[in-house]
């Protein structure tokens, strides 16, 4: 299928047949990236997609560990009382 490329506004962009909306699931936000010369439209990653399967394997590594140990030392009643994990 072709289109154009139209003025809009100060901006330039594409209409999208309905069809291709409805065969493709997209609607509402998208994100756009190029690569390889094309743009590409795909649905936005939800926020922290991914995250709980980087720390299992994180800590399967044992790459889990506490870094600043030092600032234990230096904790707040708040942190020593209220905080937890």
């Amino acid at each position: 299928m072709r289109t154009r490329i139209i003025k809009m506004g100060n901006s330039q962009g594409i209409r999208i047949p309905k069809a291709l909306l409805e065969q493709s699931g997209l609607n509402g936000e998208v994100e756009l990236k190029v690569q390889n010369r094309e743009i590409i439209i795909r649905p936005p990653q939800k926020t922290r997609q991914g995250w709980a399967e980087a720390f299992r394997k994180m800590a399967e590594h044992k790459d889990d560990q506490l870094l600043d140990k030092e600032a234990l030392h230096h904790q707040s009643s708040w942190d020593k009382e209220n905080w937890s994990w």
